[in-house]
């Protein structure tokens, strides 16, 4: 068997730069967002046990709303107390319920930062929040295009983010607030109203200048890096199209510094968060009773060995990132409706996958030593090393 520590060491490539142990490896998942504290702490402990470092929980808002309703204030509060008591960071992601109800009005964001910053002030351990969900695509954002196809969603989400922004700071001024949560592709159709992350990062900075706002917008972007599929690999760049996902980061950084440099907005400086990261793996016969429905075969899912594969070099990678502070993978658990999403680490009935171990240690190999030499060959190498368990001796 290959010694971990001798391969690590021979990761360490001279003049070839090195990742970061410091990164935040976690998960978007809502299960811990549950009526008791006990059911939310035996929820969190599924995260814990998988090393995972932080979670994402969600809180939409609809039109009107200032502040939670009570049940969902109660339920978000047990999913942070979980989290508290198992080390585990909290990401809050704040967005509408839907298009339907974009706040576009003046008093609809004026509403929606009330209800974000009420949420800042009654869960005061979290510390950072993330404005938004995909607002480059029609499902959560709507206007896309006003007439003549001049772009409308990146000013309003604009307008939006700088209300928000100062709302959360007045309540929590050392909270974070994260922008952007873009979609990682998009066709820059008026007839299908979507923009690409590409252009949408471009309208951004437009928007963000023409405001003349003189204080930053947000403390870090997020972005939901997936690939078109869960067949394709982490490290696929897409040089010739408007698609971002993990391998394009240079991409990623050039726009952000053109979009906002010489602004009081950081641009390539600026920390990133990829907050939805997920690669769905085939549900074992053995386990199909803990499913419904059918799987749309666009998805193609993976054998559980190639989705361990590849979170570990996601995590290789994006520690190679010097801007990038988390990675969240999508999810913890299986969704039980097989035409959502299969990407946990954990089967829907809450038993582990194959792939689980591996993520372990490679969360654990990342927090030990980093990543070694930061390019395909280390990253390649790291995540043969996290299929590897872990020597009870040493040599």
């Amino acid at each position: 068997m290959l010694c971990v520590g001798a391969a690590l060491a021979a990761l360490a490539v001279p003049a070839t730069a090195h990742g970061s142990a410091g990164m935040l490896v976690g998960a978007a998942e809502d299960a811990g967002k549950q009526p008791t504290l006990a059911g939310a702490k035996a929820q969190m402990d599924l995260a814990k046990l998988a090393g995972l470092g932080a979670i994402r929980l969600t809180a939409q808002w609809t039109t009107g709303e200032r502040a939670p309703l009570a049940g969902e204030l109660a339920s978000l509060q047990n999913a942070v107390d979980a989290a508290d008591l198992d080390g585990i960071a909290v990401f809050l992601s704040i967005y509408p319920r839907g298009s339907s109800v974009t706040p576009r009005t003046t008093q609809a964001r004026s509403d929606f930062a009330a209800y974000a910053a009420s949420l800042a002030q009654a869960l005061p351990t979290v510390s950072s929040f993330i404005v938004g969900n995909e607002p480059n695509l029609n499902r959560f954002w709507l206007p896309q295009y006003g007439p003549g196809g001049r772009d409308v969603a990146a000013p309003a989400y604009d307008a939006l983010l700088a209300r928000t922004y100062d709302a959360i700071k007045a309540v929590s001024p050392e909270a974070k607030v994260i922008g952007g949560a873009v979609s990682p592709r998009g066709n820059d159709s008026v007839v299908s109203r979507k923009h690409s992350p590409t252009t949408f990062i471009a309208d951004l900075g437009r928007a963000y200048r023409k405001s003349g706002r003189t204080r930053p917008i947000m403390d870090a972007f997020s972005l939901h890096p997936y690939e078109d599929n869960s067949s394709i690999p982490p490290t696929l760049t897409h040089p010739h199209a408007t698609t971002i996902s993990i391998a394009d980061y240079p991409k990623l950084v050039r726009l952000l510094a053109k979009a906002f440099g010489g602004t009081a907005q950081l641009g390539s400086g600026l920390p990133i968060v990829y907050d939805e990261f997920g690669v769905q793996s085939v549900v074992p016969l053995a386990k199909r009773v803990a499913y419904e429905g059918r799987k749309p075969r666009s998805e193609r899912p993976v054998a559980e060995a190639t989705q361990a594969l590849y979170y570990a070099e996601a995590i290789a990678i994006t520690a190679c990132q010097p801007t990038v502070s988390a990675l969240l993978l999508f999810h913890v658990a299986d969704e039980p409706s097989l035409d959502r999403w299969q990407s946990g680490l954990y089967y829907a009935d809450d038993t582990p996958k194959t792939s689980l171990p591996v993520v372990q240690h490679a969360i654990d190999l990342l927090h030990a030593d980093g990543v070694g030499a930061c390019d395909d060959a280390g990253a390649r190498l790291f995540a043969r090393l996290a299929e590897t368990p872990a020597p009870t001796s040493s040599g």
